[in-house]
């Protein structure tokens, strides 16, 4: 028996956990870019290097992103919150604008990035509502002067030091 769970509620309880924010890139099949901006980025294995994160079934991108063989995860900095909204929204050119250079199988990478992961698709998997992509690190990169962007209780925040942490 499933118990009754208000859909609303839950995503509530969800935002007391923080996430980082990622833009996951790749290529259609015509070789323009597709992006989203993602929350649901996870390290899977560190051998192989496996990372996966989820999308919306129902997301014009999902059907893309689930027959891609490269895709990239860009960990955002904590100044690219404007990044993370045009690519949250629908419609509009999301790249206008955006420098971005290409990366492993011309996923697009952008500046100014805490990290960046470029993968190759290892597996899909149903995941309800969502799509779980599992891809093997192929390459990645980061900058520890630059902090991470990220996203509790319905906004976006810093990660900063503890200040237990001091000393």
């Amino acid at each position: 028996m499933t118990a009754t769970i208000d859909p609303r509620d839950f995503r509530r309880a969800l935002s007391q956990f923080p996430t980082g924010v990622t833009v996951v890139t790749t290529l259609d099949d015509n070789g323009a870019p597709i992006g989203v901006t993602a929350s649901s980025f996870n390290s899977v294995s560190l051998d192989p290097p496996l990372v996966l994160w989820s999308v919306d079934k129902a997301a014009y991108s999902a059907a893309i992103f689930r027959d891609a063989e490269h895709f990239a995860v860009n960990v955002l900095s904590a100044d690219q919150i404007a990044i993370s909204n045009r690519f949250a929204s629908r419609g509009e050119d999301k790249f206008k604008d955006i420098p971005w250079t290409p990366g492993l199988g011309g996923c697009p990478i952008f500046d100014g990035l805490a990290a960046r992961f470029e993968c190759r698709t290892w597996n899909v998997y149903d995941g309800g509502d969502h799509l779980i992509v599992v891809g093997q690190v192929m390459s990645y990169g980061y900058q520890t002067e630059l902090a991470p962007l990220v996203f509790a209780r319905g906004g976006y925040a810093v990660s900063e030091r503890h200040p237990a942490m001091a000393g």
